[in-house]
């Protein structure tokens, strides 16, 4: 096992905390320990967004970093009378990533492991063989023999269910793999970057924010940004990785590594030119590599960001990741921190007069 310096050991606690949309109570916890170092005041918002802030001086333009606390996962919806499990997905899942996965049910009285299964492929005629299982034909095996046994061991309707994965270092040793770096590699880049601007002067006031329920629809970003109402907003998550075979170029260039991912487009943000002129900028001049990023689906929290209250100037910086939603994915070291050297770089640029000419100009 590698040693863990202070940032493995922070990543691995954010990875390994269980949370899905509508039940981050355990990662905003995490989340907050970390974060509450390097804050003036730590808050929530109603919804259960975390909200820290950090003054570099009193009456400067405000400017949040947001990474979403939730993880895809499932939501159990009903016993059957044998005591299996039927689910809801929370967030978006593709189906032949599921079945035969070791997920964790956690219940009012503790954790229950289980297994997502399917009818087994033997007794499929060879045609139904071919096609992959509908996620509505698959169920959790929690090993009850009933639904009062399930009962039991306290799993209910509306429990959430999580991967179960251990955060691992690779043999390179910058190669991270976990559950869940979508996103908490977002909520450590944003309590990285408050711990990095803690004994230097910047022009303005900056939020840490931890939003809650992205994965079905950036819910959190909108009311906590509502909450603060900045001048400027960063959205940090995870991109795509495009270094793995049978990927063209044509449909993703970002390589894991190669810095991290200015998104230009996506499905729910176009990029607001001036903000995205001085991050690029910024990182010409400070050699911080960089990558672009642009998808016709998807979105991140800059989404909801850009459209609250009169409109905020929103970027999305995001971490090159290879399988997301899935029950392991893989980032590079360098890229998150260099994301967050970047996002540092351009938040000491941005006094009064700087916001106002990306704002008004």
């Amino acid at each position: 096992m590698t040693h863990l310096d202070e940032t493995l050991t922070m990543l691995k606690s954010l990875t390994d905390a269980r949370g899905i949309a509508g039940n981050e109570g355990e990662v905003r916890q995490i989340m907050k320990e970390y974060i509450a170092p390097f804050a003036d005041e730590v808050t929530t918002d109603h919804l259960g967004s975390l909200i820290a802030k950090k003054t570099g001086q009193e009456g400067g333009p405000e400017i949040i970093v947001t990474g979403h606390l939730d993880e895809v996962g499932f939501m159990i919806t009903q016993i059957d009378s044998k005591g299996f499990l039927r689910f809801q997905t929370v967030g978006g899942w593709w189906s032949q990533v599921m079945l035969a996965q070791r997920v964790t049910i956690v219940t009012r009285k503790g954790d229950v492991t289980g297994v997502i299964g399917s009818k087994p492929p033997h007794i499929l005629t060879p045609e139904a063989r071919k096609k992959p299982v509908d996620i509505k034909d698959m169920f959790i095996d929690i090993g009850a023999s009933s639904k009062e046994e399930a009962e039991e061991w306290g799993v209910r309707p509306g429990d959430m269910v999580v991967p179960y994965f251990e955060f691992t270092v690779m043999n390179n040793e910058k190669m991270l793999l976990a559950k869940a770096w979508d996103n908490r590699i977002g909520c450590a880049i944003a309590i990285d970057v408050l711990k990095q601007l803690k004994g230097s002067e910047h022009p303005n006031i900056v939020y840490g924010i931890g939003a809650v329920q992205e994965e079905v629809g950036l819910r959190g970003a909108k009311t906590s940004t509502y909450k603060i109402q900045p001048d400027i907003g960063f959205a940090v998550d995870v991109g795509i990785a495009g270094d793995t075979p049978g990927v063209t170029d044509k449909e993703a260039q970002s390589k894991m590594g190669k810095g991290p991912q200015i998104v230009l487009y996506d499905a729910s943000m176009v990029s607001h030119k001036g903000l995205r002129d001085l991050v690029t900028d910024t990182a010409d001049e400070m050699n911080i590599p960089y990558q672009y990023e642009s998808m016709p689906g998807g979105g991140t929290d800059a989404g909801s960001i850009h459209v609250t209250a009169n409109g905020v100037p929103a970027l999305a910086i995001t971490i090159a990741t290879r399988y997301i939603h899935s029950h392991a994915a893989m980032l590079h070291r360098d890229d998150y921190e260099n994301a967050v050297k970047l996002i540092v770089e351009v938040i000491k640029k941005l006094d009064r007069k700087t916001v106002d000419a990306i704002t008004f100009g």
